[in-house]
C-alpha cells in the first residue's frame, strides 16, 4: 500500500510513519509528503529519508479547481492507495475525501470526541484536557469525513493526565503514544486493502 502523509508542522509522526515502514515489511510505504507550509520541519525528515515531497497550499492558487488538480496530480503521480494525516492543518477537501473514503486516517493528540475540533490542535488540545480536569488524555486516530475529527474512530489510547502536567509535558507522554499507535493501525489498514 502506498502511503502519502500530509503533514504542516515539525514532522515527528511523519517521521515515525516513515521509520516505520523502512524497518519491516508492513504491507505499506511512505512514498510521498504533502505539505501546505514551506517551511515544515517534515521536508527535511523526506529529504534525509529519500521521500518525495510536494507543497501545495490553496492560498497559492486562484482557483479552487486548479488546486484540487494538482493536488490529485501529485496523488496519481506517487500511485496513493492511502493517506495518513500528521499534524496537517488544514480541512480536507471534500473531493478528496470522497474519492479516498475509507483510506484517509487523522491522529488526534486527544481522545475524542472531546476536545476536537477547528482549532483544536498542539498545546491547545493538551491545555484543554488539563482545564476539564480529565483524568486521561490520549490518542485517537479517525477516519477522516467532512468534519474537523468527526469520522469513525479507528483505535484510541490512554494516556494518565499526572498531577504536575502541564501543557508541555502532557504533550510528549501523549506524543509517545502517537508514534507506536498509528503505525500499527496503517498496517492493520494495509492488510485489509
Amino acid at each position: 500500500m502506498r502511503v502519502a502523509v500530509f503533514a504542516s508542522g515539525r514532522g515527528s509522526d511523519f517521521l515515525s510513519l516513515v521509520e516505520a515502514s523502512e524497518k519491516e515489511d508492513l504491507g505499506w510505504k511512505v512514498v510521498l509528503l504533502l505539505t501546505n507550509n514551506p517551511e515544515a520541519g517534515a521536508i527535511e525528515k523526506a529529504i534525509a529519508h529519500n521521500i518525495s515531497y510536494k507543497y501545495l497550499n490553496r492560498r497559492d492558487f486562484e482557483e479552487r479547481g486548479d488546486f484540487l488538480r494538482a493536488l490529485f496530480s501529485a496523488l496519481e503521480e506517487h500511485r496513493i492507495d492511502f493517506i495518513a494525516l500528521a499534524g496537517y492543518l488544514r480541512k480536507m477537501p471534500p473531493e478528496v475525501v470522497e474519492r479516498f473514503k475509507g483510506r484517509i486516517v487523522n491522529i488526534h493528540p486527544a481522545l475524542l470526541p472531546d476536545f476536537g475540533g477547528k482549532g483544536m490542535y498542539g498545546l491547545r488540545v493538551h491545555q484543554a484536557v488539563l482545564d476539564a480536569g480529565s483524568e486521561f488524555s490520549g490518542i485517537t486516530v479517525h477516519l477522516v469525513d467532512e468534519e474537523y475529527d468527526r469520522g469513525s474512530i479507528v483505535a484510541q489510547r490512554t494516556v494518565p493526565v499526572l498531577e504536575d502536567d502541564d501543557a508541555e509535558t502532557l504533550a510528549k507522554r501523549v506524543l509517545e503514544v502517537e508514534h507506536s499507535l498509528y503505525p500499527e493501525v496503517i498496517t492493520q489498514f494495509a492488510k485489509r486493502i
